[in-house]
């Protein structure tokens, strides 16, 4: 039962709205970099770690934020591929 009441905790942080908005964010602004040629996931989360530090998140709010950029990233990347006609 212990395991279930870490999951409700973790789903309660998570589906908060700052914590939503902040996901959001984070696939958009993970989108927009990763279909720049050239710049990937890591990329993209190492321009974005300092807006993480600069807003003053709490960690959680900030590890949500830069999990997103890198999937946003990873998405991204494949707009840039399919219109360069590189695999």
């Amino acid at each position: 039962m212990e395991i279930l009441s870490f999951l409700a905790q973790g789903l309660g942080v998570a589906l908060t709205p700052t914590n939503f908005m902040l996901a959001v964010f984070g696939c958009i602004a993970g989108t927009v970099v990763g279909a720049l040629p050239g710049l990937g996931p890591v990329n993209g989360v190492a321009i974005l770690i300092p807006l993480a530090f600069t807003l003053g998140l709490e960690p959680a709010s900030a590890i949500i934020l830069l999990a997103c950029v890198y999937y946003g990233c990873m998405y991204g990347g494949r707009i840039s591929s399919i219109m360069l006609n590189i695999p």
